[in-house]
């Protein structure tokens, strides 16, 4: 308790009204900066700026170098003060800054993942319980306390400290991998336009580089000697023929998909009798979306082992066709045409090739007549265009009196 008596002291002398200006005064221009850096790159989600101007990693980091050269001029020997208000703002800046940073690098690594809350609090609150303990003078001694206890793991000494100091080192490095694999991805995905598939193939393959880096680092850190991965491996790899071949079938999969590009984003594809537009190709899965805003999860082994219609993939144009019937006795020549002109006035439908009409059955009512016509936008819907055709071709018959039959039946009395 001596250190919470030191510190009451200190804030409560004359000078501290002097230092919460100075730190004010600090924070005003970290929030200043941010704001006007901020306002010439919008990057929504970004893991210096944030959502907003004082959630990203820049605001803290600057408010600590700011409060950092203010203690540092304030204690020199022109004002000589003691500098007690920004002692104590130096560390809770510090611990801003460590929660923000493993804030925003998780939700730049998992945007879409529900457990990111989850250790967003439990961070927060282990920095902020390692702060109290530090500025209560607790910590010193309870560090000293895990240090006493310890035991035997794989023929070497091991303390409760030395575990806990390597997880948080591990946890250091992890942090830094996804921080980087973040960034690598972000870069690779704005760059220029084409070749989507491949880039997102690169940015995963960094991504899973940069974690097994990472990985690595952090078990030396914990103390983990690499060399007792050989037995680990052999287990993994026994697993992985066992019980994960089907996961690690979809991963093979899914790399396969994106280096061959039989299947880019934004292919229009039926799959499992699924239609719909390719909008993500993950590691495991692919998503498509059909026009109706459903989404299907497909994993990739299927699309590798199964037959996958692809329509986007030599030739965007789509063929689509609908049946109308007339009456027995319509002159069919002369109607054609003016059929195929309706048909080719909805915009949507193609002038090359253009739509065709053909006499397809003899039907018990009438004639059927065969309507088929071009798009080459299927990603914006093949019913409604349909729709706009069966439209087209009720307006042409009634306006040449060509009478539509419909199912009679006569009931004769013996």
């Amino acid at each position: 308790m001596d250190n919470l008596h030191n510190w009451w002291a200190a804030l409560t002398r004359g000078s501290s009204l002097v230092e919460l200006a100075v730190l004010a005064g600090c924070l005003v221009l970290a929030f200043g900066t941010v704001w006007l850096w901020r306002g010439k790159r919008r990057e929504p989600g970004s893991i210096w700026f944030g959502n907003q101007v004082f959630d990203g990693v820049l605001f803290p980091v600057l408010a600590l170098v700011a409060a950092w050269l203010a203690r540092w001029a304030l204690s020199g020997p022109v004002a000589k003060l003691p500098g007690a208000v920004l002692a104590l703002a130096l560390p809770v800046l510090a611990s801003l800054v460590v929660i923000r940073v493993g804030v925003r690098v998780l939700h730049a690594a998992f945007p879409a993942s529900g457990l990111v809350r989850a250790l967003e609090r439990t961070l927060s609150w282990l920095v902020w319980g390692a702060l109290v303990l530090w500025l209560t003078g607790v910590l010193p001694d309870l560090l000293a306390e895990l240090e006493q206890i310890h035991w035997r793991l794989g023929g070497a000494d091991v303390s409760l400290r030395t575990l806990l100091e390597g997880a948080v080192s591990a946890l250091a490095v992890m942090l830094l991998m996804l921080w980087l694999s973040a960034a690598i991805e972000q870069a690779l995905l704005k760059g220029m336009v084409g070749n989507l598939s491949v880039r997102k193939m690169a940015a995963n393959a960094t991504r899973a580089v940069l974690l097994l880096v990472g990985l690595l680092l952090a078990l030396s850190a914990v103390g983990i000697p690499l060399s007792a991965l050989s037995v680990m491996g052999g287990a993994v790899g026994v697993g992985i023929g066992l019980g994960l071949q089907k996961l690690a079938a979809n991963y093979v999969s899914g790399f396969v998909i994106l280096a061959e590009r039989s299947i880019r984003i934004g292919d229009t594809i039926k799959v499992d009798g699924f239609e719909g537009t390719v909008s993500d190709i993950k590691a495991r899965y692919t998503v498509i979306r059909a026009v109706s805003g459903r989404e299907a999860i497909v994993p990739n082994e299927m699309l590798i082992t199964q037959r996958v219609e692809n329509s986007s993939l030599a030739d965007r144009k789509v063929a689509q066709t609908t049946l109308v019937q007339v009456a027995y006795g319509t002159d069919v020549p002369a109607l054609v045409p003016k059929l195929q002109a309706a048909v080719a006035a909805v915009p949507r439908v193609l002038a090359e090739p253009g739509p065709g009409v053909q006499l397809n059955a003899f039907a018990a009512d009438g004639l059927e007549l065969l309507v088929a016509f071009w798009i080459d936008d299927p990603e914006n819907g093949v019913n409604n265009v349909r729709s706009e055709v069966n439209l087209a071709l009720l307006a042409a018959l009634q306006a040449a009196g060509v009478e539509i039959p419909y199912p009679q039946r006569v009931m004769r009395q013996a």
